[in-house]
């Protein structure tokens, strides 16, 4: 039998006041969400944490609420990609990983860097990033401890098991379509998240032991569905990955092929929220992905 990586087709982020009474029951409490979504999908994306620093208690009470199955995609720092342009951000780094996230454990999945549309492709300057990267448990605790005083009495550095850290890198501007930015991503095994949106550049490369997609809306941003052709498409796409193959079709940057591994992971998240189609989509690209994994 041909072997195949866990596929987790999920949404980002989940706290919308549209989809109340629409994806979530009427009368559902607020507080009962996420525990609600996590029973609906095997994984979501936590924005909160690209916006600001987060508690630990908040990630006990997400970890709490959630299957003992479920992960959780965590959004890299917007602080270290938009503000700083990954410049002197040993101390942010340290700051990003003592907030809470290893007390996920092992509901703690890939962490997500999404780059604003100006950010060009710069390799030093990335390959500096990704060396910085902590790739387990312990390493990201190790780094935690450099944290300033603003998490004195409020970081979390404990590891019960080790395991390993995902990375992954969304791109937004045309300067890395080139196939030395898919090298260093193979070099470093970072993700390249396959984005799907007319404003950003779509490429199907795989970079690493495991794919991440995103799925906004390919004709309006944040707010385009997926009718039955595209959830199709992406179905297919999904399979291929998850067998250790490429895509079967879409623009690539890389004439080279990723190293050939017999399974691959796959992560997938539904982020044309406005309209209320995200769970939507998700659930009928979850349907269409099972039956071609049966």
């Amino acid at each position: 039998m041909e072997q195949q990586g866990t596929v987790r087709i999920g949404i980002s982020g989940w706290r919308y006041a549209g989809w109340r009474g629409v994806f979530y029951p009427e009368k559902l409490a607020q507080r009962r969400e996420l525990e609600f979504a996590s029973r609906q999908f095997p994984s979501v994306e936590l924005n909160g944490s690209f916006y600001s620093m987060q508690r630990p208690e908040s990630f006990g009470q997400w970890c709490e609420q959630t299957p003992d199955d479920f992960q959780f995609a965590i959004k890299g720092s917007r602080f270290i990609t938009h503000m700083k342009k990954l410049r002197d951000i040993e101390v942010p780094l340290a700051n990003f990983f003592a907030q809470g996230l290893l007390r996920l454990g092992p509901k703690l999945g890939p962490v997500l860097w999404q780059f604003p549309p100006q950010f060009q492709f710069n390799p030093d300057l990335l390959a500096s990033f990704f060396q910085k990267l902590p790739r387990t448990h312990k390493q990201a605790a190790k780094l935690a401890e450099m944290h300033d005083h603003r998490l004195d009495g409020r970081d979390w550095l404990k590891v019960v098991n080790d395991a390993p850290i995902r990375h992954c890198m969304e791109i937004r501007h045309d300067s890395f379509i080139t196939p030395e930015f898919i090298t260093l991503l193979r070099t470093h095994n970072i993700g390249l998240v396959v984005a799907d949106t007319v404003e950003w550049p779509l490429l199907m490369d795989v970079t690493a032991d495991f794919v991440y997609c995103r799925l906004h809306g390919s004709k309006q941003l944040y707010v385009s569905g997926y009718g039955p052709k595209a959830l199709d498409t992406w179905a297919q796409r999904v399979a291929a990955w998850a067998h250790g193959k490429e895509s079967p079709d879409g623009k690539r940057a890389s004439t080279e092929d990723a190293p050939k591994l017999s399974a691959r992971d796959v992560y997938v998240y539904f982020d044309n929220d406005s309209k209320v189609r995200a769970p939507f989509d998700a659930r009928n690209l979850i349907k269409r992905v099972d039956k071609l994994l049966l």
